[in-house]
């Protein structure tokens, strides 16, 4: 994928697991940094997509939602959901929008799945993107987070904090802190409901972040 304007930071959005909580999150970074949102490729459904979903969640005027690259109906593995629509997805295609914005960028799943018969989502994340993984506390998240929080820094990539969706576990965090040394960024309560507001709310949380003031500075 191609670099980031110097002037300007890209995120990458991945998660431990599906349905983690990725678009909330990427949703909250948007509005807290007033960022351009891209997800590159969406599979699962065409209408109420996720870069819909972030574009009725934010209120921030800046932001512009920019449209997927591929966009696929079954809700199953990309490389799958390509092949079931006789299309392939090509790496060489997915490129970074045009922008002098902060841009939030949302994977498909975890980082190692499929987009194709050779590559990942791994392989759509840059040296140059600043990753963001969000997590869940569940039986078996210890050891989706360490993986792929390993396979992110073996790669040479920067992940600059965790997000913790869902209920909280303060063992469950402390250690997977502890054996990655990544910290936690901020965490999103289960929430009756999500709107705006809501959104506006944790937006103005991670912008009074230390990890925030420091991408900023």
């Amino acid at each position: 994928m191609s670099k980031s304007n110097k002037h300007s930071k890209v995120f990458f959005v991945t998660g431990i697991d599906t349905n983690v909580g990725k678009t909330l999150v990427s949703a909250i970074l948007t509005e807290a940094f007033q960022a351009d949102y891209f997800k590159p490729i969406q599979s699962g459904t065409l209408e109420g997509a996720d870069h819909q979903t972030v574009k009725s969640l934010i209120s921030n005027s800046k932001s512009v939602i920019h449209p997927n690259v591929y966009s696929f109906p079954d809700p199953v593995s990309p490389h799958l959901a390509a092949k079931l629509v006789e299309e392939k997805i090509e790496l060489s295609k997915i490129k970074l929008p045009k922008t002098t914005n902060h841009l939030i960028v949302e994977g498909a799943g975890g980082v190692l799945v499929p987009i194709n018969d050779e590559a990942t989502i791994l392989d759509i994340i840059s040296p140059d993107m600043q990753v963001v993984v969000v997590t869940k506390n569940y039986l078996g998240s210890i050891n989706h987070s360490l993986l792929t929080l390993n396979v992110l820094k073996e790669k040479g990539l920067q992940v600059i904090g965790l997000v913790v969706s869902g209920d909280r576990n303060q063992e469950t965090e402390r250690i997977i802190q502890q054996m990655s040394g990544v910290p936690i960024w901020f965490a999103i309560e289960q929430e009756p409901y999500i709107d705006q507001n809501v959104v506006a709310e944790y937006a103005e949380m991670v912008q009074d972040t230390e990890i925030f003031k420091q991408l900023m500075a």
